[in-house]
């Protein structure tokens, strides 16, 4: 039902190369090259240019590179449904940013689905920027996040508010204090989320706001995955910046403890967004319902 100069457009922006396409699609090179013209001529535009052995998507390709997924996504989705139609089961699509993962939104998700049997949620974690455009490409049904996405094509539903704290083992010098200031924390070793993360990110920007920066600290180790930021903590490596919501069983079991950052604005809005084609919006009221009941 989809063209196939689609397919293989998609694949050659994901390759950049027609040869590296040609070998994923089982097609010959000049095939591959053959489509991707037939499409330039369709269209009125070129789609790439070339920049030694690799291509590079002009604007109107990474238009058209755009729609193509919407259009692919829109044709899975119907396929899904048909199947589902069929096996009297629905599937959603719900992205999810690492912090927001560890906030009791995925219990609320679970209770929701347990009493609901003719429903199926797929949970897809990834980063704030992927989970947007894959919403607007419909790639997802909704997502939920910390922060906003910036387009006039994407709803907003408010959900809660969290802020990011200084978590530390409990028996730690700074575990009973009121709160902690920045140079608190540049006493101390420090084990955070990558810079390209939302948590990351907004540490970073409170940091600037007070004309600092994260070479004023001393950072032992970044990365990701906050589920091991947390046990190195608990085993006393260092302490972190994480947010509060995603260490409230670890709060409530006094495995961590969380003390609020002065002086910085570390408030942020965890939000649903959901693109024009979502119209479940009871789904959306029993899940806001779970949620706020405290599960």
């Amino acid at each position: 039902m989809i063209d196939t100069k689609l397919n293989t457009l998609l694949k050659v922006a994901e390759c950049r190369n027609f040869t590296a396409a040609a070998k994923s699609l089982n097609l010959t090179q000049p095939a591959v090259s053959q489509h991707i013209r037939a499409l330039e001529d369709d269209l009125g535009v070129k789609l790439f240019e070339r920049a030694g052995n690799r291509l590079i998507l002009t604007k109107e390709g990474e238009k058209a590179v755009n729609t193509a997924r919407a259009i692919r996504s829109l044709y899975n989705s119907l396929l899904r449904d048909l199947s589902g139609a069929e096996e009297k089961i629905r599937e959603m699509r719900i992205g999810i940013t690492h912090t927001v993962e560890s906030n009791r939104i995925t219990e609320a998700l679970a209770r929701y689905a347990s009493q609901h049997e003719d429903l199926r949620i797929r949970l897809i974690t990834d980063r704030h920027e992927k989970l947007c455009r894959n919403l607007k490409n419909y790639e997802l049904d909704l997502v939920i996040i910390d922060g906003m996405c910036d387009d006039p094509a994407i709803t907003c539903t408010p959900l809660d508010t969290d802020r990011l704290v200084m978590v530390a083992a409990v028996d730690h010098p700074l575990a009973n204090r009121a709160s902690v200031t920045a140079e608190d924390l540049q006493k101390e070793k420090m084990i955070l989320r990558l810079p390209a993360s939302g948590t990351g990110n907004m540490f970073l920007n409170a940091l600037k706001s007070k004309n600092m920066t994260i070479r004023d600290f001393n950072v032992i180790l970044e990365m990701d995955n906050i589920a091991t930021i947390k046990d190195l903590v608990r085993q006393h490596y260092g302490i972190s910046v994480l947010a509060e919501s995603a260490c409230l069983d670890e709060i409530a079991r006094h495995k961590l403890a969380a003390v609020p950052v002065a002086h910085l604005d570390l408030k942020r809005n965890i939000n649903i967004l959901t693109n024009d084609r979502f119209e479940d919006r009871e789904f959306l009221e029993e899940l806001l319902h779970i949620y706020k009941s405290g599960i």
